[in-house]
């Protein structure tokens, strides 16, 4: 039986992140992917234009047509931006009985444009978090799901994925992507300890939708069979490849995509 990976999340118009990444990243990593889509946007690399929210009731829907017919292995969630949505798959989830669940807490674009209602910041916390397998902030959304200053290091990345976890996932990885020096490393933070996952820092503008493909790389892994911190680095190492490689594309005018079929692409 082919391995099914679904993503919830919002689409993006230019093709570099949300439902489109996912979708590529599954693919790439040999999982069949399906979706439910939570929002329109109208977007390119430049920035998000405007977003058309999809009804929360419609939302619902789409996850009960998927996984009543699909056997679902694993769930990236993606784009949520609000309350009534984020509570429609909460209860969809807890319909399905889904587990394998990665949690991207998506707040805001790569350029800088807010993603996530403030009103609905709640919602993400109660709702979402304690249903998690693993969620998957960069340093900027970690600090604000907790309300604690952006981390500098890796001890503070380490105490704000503590208090994330305290929240309830069952495991954090709080992404350094937005950090600096030589190396972009990861924590993974559990109940048992943490561990470090580390690649080379790439210097290109080229990373939109980095985010969205690093957990639905890890949601592709598990979906695959593989345990958390298999898929972690599984996750990890195809990124970092796919952003080295995203230099050999030339989309848009700002921040490029990274390349999802960097190892079949010749160009």
């Amino acid at each position: 039986m082919a391995a099914i990976a679904v993503t919830i999340a919002g689409s993006d118009s230019s093709g570099g992140a949300g439902i489109q990444a996912d979708l590529k990243t599954f693919s790439a990593l040999g999982v069949y992917g399906a979706s439910v889509i939570t929002a329109l946007t109208a977007q390119n690399t430049l920035g998000v234009q405007a977003i058309h929210d999809v009804p929360a009731a419609f939302v619902a829907q789409q996850i009960d047509s998927v996984f009543s017919d699909l056997f679902v292995r694993a769930v990236k969630i993606g784009m949520l931006s609000q309350p009534d949505v984020i509570a429609a798959v909460a209860e969809g989830l807890d319909r399905h009985g889904a587990t394998r669940i990665v949690v991207d807490p998506v707040m805001v674009a790569t350029s800088d444009d807010r993603l996530l209602a403030p009103t609905a910041v709640d919602n993400l916390r109660s709702l979402l978090l304690p249903r998690a397998l693993l969620v998957t902030p960069n340093l900027p959304e970690a600090a604000a799901l907790v309300d604690m200053p952006v981390p500098h290091d890796e001890a503070a990345m380490q105490a704000v994925g503590e208090r994330i976890l305290a929240l309830g996932p069952k495991a954090v990885l709080v992404k350094g992507g937005h950090g600096h020096g030589t190396d972009s490393t990861d924590l993974l933070v559990t109940p048992d300890g943490v561990r470090r996952f580390s690649a080379p820092r790439v210097a290109t503008k080229n990373t939109h939708g980095t985010g969205c493909t690093l957990s639905s790389a890890i949601a592709a892994q598990l979906a695959r069979g593989a345990t958390l911190e298999e898929a972690v680095a599984g996750g990890k190492a195809y990124v970092s490849a796919a952003i080295a490689a995203s230099e050999r594309l030339a989309i848009g005018a700002g921040h490029g995509p990274v390349h999802h079929f960097h190892q079949w692409w010749v160009n």
